[in-house]
């Protein structure tokens, strides 16, 4: 009646077992380090860096734990703070002799201290929130008025794109401000652009006015398009800084949106306020351009004359001088996706481009018309553009599907599509709030947060083992597995533990042991009825299974309430809270019984068991106490 089979027995200690391996690299904390990340793009971060930061340690006398080479950058792991900052002054003075133009970014980080055996079986601790771990919160403040500009000057490329395809003769077109003006002088050819823009654009709205043998057409973007494009941008710029910071190595950033035009960012772990805003400074705007092959841009890119009108110079990534024409071709909100491979006829390194519908017909248009030509990848960061490459167009690309090639290495190539993926910024923006949280705070909300939750566990057993003895002993137990559970679910997930989540993690402590409450109460009950100890707790189980899913699954559909329409802390507690409430069912039921039919189950004559004091009318209605 009250025995498992032994692979009910077996799914238990998995479960166990699992559990404790998942929630253990939590236990090991984390060690002070310093990132060294590329500054610019020009710049790589490999061995020969690795080398460089070694010596410079070395020559500061500063003795690093481990200094390992993990993709785009370079973590060295010191065992004090004190280290950490000698360490960080140190690479900063040998890697950015020039702090005005920093080829690298040198950051303060913590660091996983976890073995390298359960790193391999990819068990990892929770990410830390900013209130736990400690690092930067920067409020940036989005440009709306630059979005609608460049959304005006895009049309303007667009309309001329079109008039030209349709033939429509027109006497110039330029952008003023936010308005793209457009003038005509033959009555037919004016209907025809307002037939056209009508048809073709419609989120513009037209007014024309007669200017001395012209009739110009002002066209601006209509009210409901603008609020459109001002969503796109805020948008766009969220999730530009969340790739570029991750990029960049920072571990889980919050990057969130508050109100119409600003975003909020938060680096955990990263210390160093200056050094935040140079990550944040890697927000590069990308653009396309066309270079210039005239014998007059040929001239000027040699030194040897003024630059044309229409163009501008650019150096490139080996400081060579490159004249671009100053017509965007596209922006990296045209693409969707880019990815590094190999030219199929000449085996080149190459970049592969997947561009949106926009995109794909624009540059099927200009590669027909440039087939030989170079076409340049420029990235402005920090107000100053570079040229990243200047491959040459092998012929029309149609379909959405864009090759680029030619002078370029397997990593330049690799480089070049981790940028192109990583888009651009659809409007610049401003840091108008920033605060540090500093690493010693973040240890005194994690210590006070531990302590609710290790006293709160503490007063539950004791008083689950007084009331209820060796019951009790069991539902603390299972408490105790629901707490390691739980711990380990969310470090699998890699989620974030803020103080809301910990104080979630209380709360379920106090909601599991309500189910434990439940069915120990149940047992006695069956008891008092007169029940054989067997049967009351084959009873007690079963029929107190029906209160506590009821009364879980309610209190789940608040949980998942909370996770879907709140935000911020509002989230990171309904997260805990969720997985709170499946584990406890699990813990409560299923590992409290095992314990149970493990220690009771094997006695075919049971007399009593040992849940406390109960209470049973005696035949005459007399009460005697037993237990």
């Amino acid at each position: 009646m009250n025995r498992y089979p032994i692979w009910k027995y077996a799914i238990l200690v998995i479960a166990l077992l699992v559990g404790a391996l998942y929630a253990l690299p939590n236990v090991f904390g984390e060690d002070p380090a310093v990132q060294v990340s590329s500054g610019k793009s020009a710049i790589k971060v490999d061995a020969a860096t690795q080398a460089r930061v070694e010596q410079a340690l070395t020559g500061a006398g500063v003795k690093p734990t481990a200094i390992t080479l993990e993709g785009t950058s370079i973590k060295v792991r010191l065992d004090s703070t004190d280290a950490q900052l000698k360490a960080k002054d140190a690479i900063q003075r040998a890697l950015v002799p020039d702090p005005t133009d920093p080829g690298y970014v040198v950051a303060l980080n913590l660091l996983s201290s976890s073995p390298s055996w359960l790193s391999a079986m990819r068990a990892a601790p929770m990410y830390l929130g900013l209130d736990l771990r400690g690092g930067v919160h920067f409020m940036l403040q989005v440009d709306m008025q630059a979005a609608l500009t460049k959304k005006a000057e895009s049309f303007t490329g667009d309309i001329r794109q079109t008039l030209r395809d349709k033939n429509i003769r027109h006497a110039g077109i330029s952008r003023a401000g936010q308005t793209v003006e457009i003038r005509f002088r033959e009555p037919a050819a004016l209907q025809a652009g307002k037939a056209l823009l009508a048809d073709q654009f419609p989120d513009l709205q037209v007014a024309d006015a007669v200017e001395g043998t012209d009739t110009k057409l002002t066209a601006t973007i209509k009210p409901e398009a603008a609020r459109k494009v001002q969503e796109q941008a805020l948008k766009q710029n969220m999730v530009t800084l969340h790739n570029r910071i991750n990029e960049l190595g920072v571990a889980e950033p919050v990057i969130q949106q508050q109100g119409a035009d600003r975003i909020v960012v938060q680096l955990p772990g990263v210390q160093d306020t200056a050094k935040a805003k140079d990550i944040l400074g890697r927000t590069a705007t990308l653009e396309v351009r066309m270079v210039d092959e005239s014998t007059e841009g040929r001239s000027a890119e040699m030194g040897a004359g003024p630059v044309p009108f229409g163009s501008e110079r650019f150096m490139d990534r080996e400081g060579r001088a490159v004249i671009v024409r100053k017509q965007v071709v596209l922006t990296g909100e045209n693409l969707t996706d880019a990815q590094a491979g190999f030219d199929g006829q000449t085996q080149e390194p190459a970049v592969h481009l997947t561009l949106d519908s926009k995109g794909s017909r624009i540059f099927r248009d200009v590669t027909r018309e440039s087939v030989g030509k170079r076409m340049a990848i420029l990235l402005f960061e920090k107000g100053r553009g570079e040229v990243v490459t200047a491959p040459v167009i092998r012929s029309e690309i149609g379909g959405g599907r864009v090759q680029i090639s030619g002078r370029m290495t397997t990593t330049e190539a690799n480089d070049v599509a981790l940028l192109l993926r990583a888009g651009s910024l659809a409007a610049p923006m401003e840091i108008i709030e920033e605060r540090t949280i500093g690493p010693s705070l973040g240890a005194e909300n994690i210590a006070k947060g531990f302590n609710s939750v290790a006293w709160g566990f503490a007063a539950i057993c004791l008083f689950m083992i007084v009331y209820y003895h060796l019951f009790g002993v069991f539902s603390s137990i299972a408490l105790g597995v629901n707490l390691l559970l739980l711990v380990s679910i969310l470090s699998m997930l890699q989620a974030t533990l803020t103080l809301p989540g910990m104080a979630a993690m209380a709360l379920a402590l106090g909601m599991a042991i309500d189910s434990n409450v439940l069915i120990n109460e149940r047992v006695r009950e069956e008891l008092r009825s007169g029940a054989s100890p067997q049967a009351a707790i084959h009873a007690g189980y079963e029929r107190a299974w029906a209160t506590i899913l009821d009364s879980n699954v309610t209190t789940l559909i608040a949980g998942l309430a909370l996770l879907i329409f709140g935000s911020g802390p509002v989230r990171g507690f309904a997260v805990v809270h969720c997985i709170g409430i499946l584990t406890s069912m699990f813990s409560a039921v299923f590992f409290s019984r095992g314990l149970v039919n493990f220690w009771y189950g094997r006695q075919k004559k049971l007399k009593s068991v040992s849940i406390g004091t109960v209470w049973r009318p005696d035949s005459d209605g007399a009460v005697t106490k037993q237990g």
